[in-house]
């Protein structure tokens, strides 16, 4: 009778530990991901994107909202080896020299639709997820004559009626910077000294000089060709037109990489491979951006988002250079 009873124990102890999940099992999947404030915000990808990753992995995202393109370079750099992002998102190709050390390689099967123009380098440390060409987003309801070169907007009649965006804080900013130069050539500085004095504002971001436009302060606004595609999909009007200059456009990439130092790889392969595919038609629609993947489908709306004929990519040895000039020449 004892042996029965022991024997007895013994199996309904086996019964429990097989029947109890580990540790292991009942720890969440999570993933730690840091984006700039755009992508974050009010008007950004974040609250259907994430929303649809969870849905599909069960993997869980910590998003961290890093501000603007600096800072959130500037916070893995201070971090460094003690950070605990697993995914960079937002990375211009105009800055990423200074994120690619940190990065691990990545061979994401998805890489295979993208083009080879869009890439950043051979160890895919930085993947692309989307792109488009700077430019300037202005009210055709204004009533002022339309511009159509960079040039025309240092004219009298359009003091006061544009926002810019700082170089120093932000990468459109920067882009405008690459831009102005890829154009104008050494009268780079000069445009800036001018436009200086007839902008209403240079704004520290794109956020807060987009908000400043669509609250009618000023009728023409830095922004990317993609823009009017928000306020086609959002408020179904053809208002706000992207100005398409014959002398050329900057082009942007952007992309996201996984962390040297990720603490979950798998989590952060699965949302990188998202970001690149489940995650692209709906990129289109919220950041108003090209994706980066050419089969993806693009709504109607993209009808209005212009593509120029010439096209300018700096680098980021040249943004630096372009930068130092700026800041002597223009906030002295």
């Amino acid at each position: 009778m004892k042996k029965l009873i022991s024997v007895a124990i013994a199996l309904l102890v086996a019964i429990s530990l097989f029947a109890q999940p580990t540790v292991e099992n009942n720890k969440e999947k999570t993933v730690t991901v840091y984006a700039y404030d755009t992508f974050c915000g009010d008007w950004g990808s974040s609250s259907t994107v994430i929303p649809l990753f969870e849905e599909k992995t069960g993997i869980k995202v910590n998003l961290v909202s890093a501000g603007s393109v600096g800072e959130m370079i500037n916070k893995l750099l201070l971090e460094g080896d003690s950070t605990e992002c697993d995914v960079v998102l937002g990375i211009p190709d105009e800055l990423s020299e200074k994120v690619l050390p940190l990065l691990s390689s990545y061979d994401a099967p998805e890489l295979k639709n993208i083009e080879d123009r869009l890439k950043f380098d051979d160890t895919n440390r930085l993947l692309p997820f989307d792109w488009g060409s700077f430019a300037f987003v202005w009210d055709s309801e204004c009533g002022l004559t339309k511009p159509t070169s960079l040039e025309d907007l240092t004219k009298d009649e359009y003091k006061g009626k544009v926002i810019l965006i700082d170089p120093r804080t932000s990468s459109v900013g920067l882009g405008l910077l690459l831009w102005t130069y890829n154009t104008l050539g050494d009268d780079y500085i000069a445009w800036w000294k001018t436009m200086s004095k007839n902008a209403l504002a240079i704004a520290s971001g794109w956020s807060s000089a987009y908000g400043l436009f669509t609250e009618g302060e000023a009728p023409i606004v830095l922004s990317y060709t993609t823009s009017p595609v928000y306020h086609v999909m959002n408020e179904n009007t053809t208002r706000y037109q992207a100005l398409i200059f014959d002398e050329g456009h900057e082009v942007t990439i952007e992309g996201l990489g996984i962390m040297k130092n990720s603490k979950h790889r798998e989590e952060a392969e699965a949302f990188v491979s998202f970001i690149l595919s489940d995650a692209q038609e709906n990129l289109a629609v919220t950041n108003s951006m090209y994706p980066s993947v050419f089969t993806t489908e693009l709504p109607s709306a993209y009808e209005y988002a212009p593509v120029p004929e010439k096209i300018f990519k700096g680098s980021e040895n040249l943004a630096s250079s372009l930068l130092a000039s700026w800041t002597e020449e223009i906030t002295k």
